[in-house]
């Protein structure tokens, strides 16, 4: 059986309704070890160090200039390496991004829910459309100017969240 990662879900999930182990997802798998591999590579890529590293392979690569006389090989060694790391990293950051977005996503959809009075119709605020967001941006502009106050009361306001919900 393979070893499981830390990151898993809690040992329930891990369980059948029959009470048997389940087998890891192989899918699942690869995705969390992409996901942790990604999430690493984007903290170390991030640091002072990995800047410091980088500025000492262009600094050795282009003393090399000299030996190799500045041929279009030496050029084309720096010019492909360069090219496929900032290809690879463009997928490597995105996948990091699109993981801390959805999580900073679900704190703040949780924020919206446990605050009474609060505009729920903003959890699915992602999804709305340009016009929309749009209208909602003046909305909160004219509350802003008048001190954060809500144009709508929050019963009223309920009642038409309900009502676009039944049509």
């Amino acid at each position: 059986m393979p070893a499981r990662s830390s990151n898993q879900s809690s040992p329930a999930a891990r369980i059948s309704a029959s009470g048997a182990p389940r087998a890891p997802e192989p899918e699942r798998e690869w995705d969390d070890r992409f996901r942790e591999v990604s999430d690493r590579v984007t903290d170390a890529l991030g640091t002072p160090w990995a800047l410091l590293v980088s500025v000492l392979v262009v600094v050795v690569w282009a003393s090399t200039g000299p030996v190799f006389r500045f041929s279009d090989t030496w050029q084309l060694v720096i010019n492909t390496t360069t090219t496929v790391i900032t290809f690879w990293m463009v997928f490597v950051i995105q996948t990091s991004q699109n993981r801390q977005s959805k999580a900073v996503q679900f704190k703040l959809d949780e924020l919206i829910r446990s605050i009474p009075g609060a505009r729920n119709r903003m959890i699915e605020a992602e999804r709305a459309t340009t016009q929309e967001l749009k209208a909602e941006e003046e909305a909160f502009q004219r509350a802003a100017e008048r001190g954060g106050t809500s144009d709508i009361p929050p019963e009223e306001h309920r009642a038409a969240t309900a009502d676009r919900r039944e049509r």
